[in-house]
């Protein structure tokens, strides 16, 4: 196959499939954090909310 056929990207040779690249992915790390973050956030909120409805109740 050519690169003229639109099949193979003409620098490299390989298939002209877009990848992901790394910079537009955040770090792994920081994603687990944040979902972390998230979770014990929500928990927290929850936690609050139960106390005020026990003790406005």
């Amino acid at each position: 196959m050519t690169p003229a056929e639109g099949r193979l990207d003409g620098h490299t040779g390989e298939p002209a499939v877009r990848r992901m690249n790394e910079e537009d992915r955040a770090p792994m790390g920081m994603t687990v954090r944040v979902i972390i973050y998230l979770v014990a956030v929500h928990f927290f909120a929850a936690f609050l909310f139960l106390l005020f409805f026990l003790a406005g109740g």
